[in-house]
């Protein structure tokens, strides 16, 4: 297929618009919605619609890109007293956990090629490796699919589950890394090792931590004419805290989601608009990233590793990850059997360990092809039996509540800032209201609820006491008391 600019920008745009339709039927369906991006790459692909794309290089670009700003604004949303009493819990699953289920998979995936697939055999180093890669989870999809079929979770789930899934990549990413360095070398210094990851990660999380005070600081201080430029500048913040921290050997995806927290938790021009506008970003860059690695594998080329993807996946369900996460809640006794299991459950591969994958196609690790196909198919396997039972398992665990319901405006498009403790309704006038005389002054309303905006046909008006209400006008009322407005 001839791809010019222009083509280019056609395919591009029917593909979006392909992702967004599909969200529909992920909502329906109960199917994690990247799946559908990721097939809807993979249709469009050398197998399917002829769209040939097998630059690794650019893929890892798009990944790193898109992953950069999926933890910032990840960061940005994140508030400080939701992560307080789970920090010490989901800092043990991002770190420790994370090691153990590489560990754990790399030995049974070397004993397994080892011994049972003569087709596929990898070695010690090479199964480490494929594990590291696969090693940290995604939390992308999983409060999709609770959003889509109702289901909250009790207690501080998640809290934890968002904290670990935005806080573990930085570790897989590190022995992804050095695995490929080790294997290259065809040696390894453990403590060297050893080093370089508390390195990384203090240095990191240090990075992030002063960078963000300090654009918090150059936020405040700044005054531009444009709000819009506001949003862009935190893009410019997004990655230049990645790629100074990288240059300076410090791990950059940690320093950018502490960054974001750092700069989410403090009080800024336009924080509110902003927030919003990475909401967008960080859905345009998931479907992106997935329509692109969809592009990336042949699915013809994964025929040959289906067998063993299929026993390494339900190993990582089944095992790996459970006995992972086992070990390290160990010592938190508060937490029960059910919401160990379900943390357990949720521990959903995505689009960072197909991205993790590219790095051993550009480092030209020998069998990297074979691992990326492996990698790629047990993320398939990941979201199609994990992401659509997570709100049945939840359920049967009894960790599931009917979730917190937030009125929606439909006739004012208008939203309070989250640090705005105050919430809005609309409520359409009926005779039963007007009982007692048609003016705002006349009507009962809880003492510290007000009547913002009427619309009356096509008309707002701004209303006072004296101002008449007929049959169907709309009231925007505004309250600090929420279960007032929801028993209106």
């Amino acid at each position: 297929m001839n791809l010019s600019i222009d083509n280019i920008l056609l395919i591009g745009s029917i593909l979006l618009f392909l992702s967004i339709f599909a969200s529909r039927a992920s909502y329906r369906l109960g199917i994690p919605i990247l799946v559908l991006f990721l097939f809807i790459g993979m249709l469009s692909g050398s197998d399917g619609l002829g769209i040939q794309f097998n630059d690794s290089s650019m893929a890892q670009f798009v990944g790193m890109t898109a992953l950069n700003v999926i933890l910032f604004s990840g960061g940005l949303d994140t508030k400080y007293s939701d992560i307080r009493p789970v920090a010490i819990p989901g800092t043990v699953l991002a770190t420790l956990g994370v090691f153990l289920t590489a560990l754990f998979t790399g030995v049974f995936i070397f004993w397994l090629t080892n011994h049972f697939f003569c087709v596929i055999t990898f070695t010690l180093l090479e199964s480490l490796l494929l594990a590291s890669v696969m090693s940290s989870t995604d939390s992308a999809s999983v409060f999709g699919i609770l959003r889509s079929k109702g289901v909250s979770l009790k207690g501080h789930m998640k809290p934890l589950l968002e904290f670990e899934s935005g806080s573990n990549d930085p570790m897989a990413y590190l022995l992804t890394i050095t695995l490929i360095q080790m294997i290259q070398t065809q040696a390894g210094n453990i403590w060297y090792v050893v080093g370089f990851f508390l390195f990384q990660f203090i240095f990191g999380a240090l990075m992030g931590f002063g960078l963000g005070k300090l654009f918090v600081w150059i936020l405040n201080k700044l005054e531009l004419h444009n709000r819009s430029l506001y949003p862009v500048l935190l893009i410019a913040v997004c990655f230049f805290i990645f790629a100074l921290t990288n240059d300076l050997q410090g791990n950059g995806y940690l320093a950018v989601y502490v960054g974001g927290l750092v700069i989410g938790n403090s009080k800024f021009t336009q924080k509110f608009s902003s927030k919003r506008f990475f909401d967008g970003l960080t859905w345009l860059f998931q479907i992106i990233i997935f329509l692109c690695l969809g592009l990336l594998v042949n699915p013809k080329e994964l025929l040959p590793v289906m067998g063993v993807g299929l026993i390494i996946g339900f190993f990582m369900i089944l095992l790996g990850r459970p006995l992972s996460v086992f070990i390290c809640l160990l010592p938190f006794k508060k937490m029960s059997i059910p919401a160990k299991v379900f943390t357990s459950w949720v521990g959903l591969r995505g689009a960072v360990p197909i991205i993790f994958a590219t790095y051993t196609l550009t480092a030209g690790i020998d069998k990297s092809p074979m691992i990326f196909n492996i990698v790629f198919f047990v993320t398939l396997i990941s979201l199609l039996v994990q992401g659509t039972t997570i709100p049945l398992i939840a359920r049967w665990l009894g960790l599931a509540k009917k979730p917190d319901e937030k009125p929606e405006l439909s006739e004012f498009e208008i939203e309070l800032s989250d640090d705005i403790n105050s919430v809005m309704k609309e409520f359409t006038v009926d005779e039963k209201l007007l009982k007692n005389g048609n003016r705002i002054k006349e009507i009962s309303l809880h003492p510290n609820t007000l009547v913002v905006m009427v619309k009356r046909g096509e008309q707002y008006l701004i209303p006072t006491g004296s101002t008449e209400l007929f049959p169907q006008d709309i009231l925007l009322l505004i309250s600090d008391d929420d279960a007032m407005l929801k028993d209106i």
